[in-house]
């Protein structure tokens, strides 16, 4: 994937977090970067955003809670689940909002 891509899609996630919770930050952590609620808060954090070979990832903290009735999220661990992004279309189509929404909810 082209790094012009790569920008895109995180550009596209980060715009969906400004637009549901414009008070969060990022911090640099775990090779990417971690979505905090509260960006003097460094420790609680609902996910983050991480750049791959092939793709980028959208990761849940708490993301086996979340709603996800078509099956989009990715993972088996008892807590994390993610979303994997290989083109900018995919944002939309995986319902990235959707689950960022419910991210900040809990």
């Amino acid at each position: 994937m082209e790094k012009a891509e790569f920008d895109a899609i995180e550009s596209a996630l980060k715009q969906i977090v400004e637009e549901i919770a414009p008070d969060a930050g990022y911090f640099s952590k775990y090779g990417g970067e971690v979505i905090v609620p509260d960006p003097d808060d460094d420790k609680h954090f609902v996910g983050g955003i991480f750049s791959y070979k092939e793709h980028v990832s959208l990761e849940f903290s708490e993301g086996a809670s979340f709603n996800d009735p078509d099956g989009q999220l990715e993972g088996k661990g008892k807590n994390r689940r993610h979303l994997k992004f290989q083109a900018l279309k995919d944002v939309e189509a995986k319902d990235a909002r959707n689950f960022l929404k419910q991210a900040f909810a809990i």
